[in-house]
């Protein structure tokens, strides 16, 4: 199996929040194969670049992906 490059973890995680909407840290880590604390690095790489932005629904924090995303 040939290993995945991280622009290919990005369009994962890209992926899932589109598919699903607003989506917390662990849905993103089961879409895109990856262990939370690897998810949430790279979540905040997207949102360094603003393609993912954070909101708090219900006390709790959601991404969601942006226009630019």
């Amino acid at each position: 199996m040939e290993r995945r490059t991280r622009y290919d973890i990005y369009k994962d995680i890209l992926e899932t929040v589109r598919r699903r909407g607003a989506t917390g840290i662990t849905r993103i880590s089961y879409g895109a194969n990856l262990p939370v604390d690897r998810a949430k690095e790279a979540v905040e790489f997207l949102m360094e670049r603003k393609l993912v932005d954070e909101e708090e629904y219900g006390g709790n924090m959601k991404y969601v992906i942006t226009g630019k995303g």
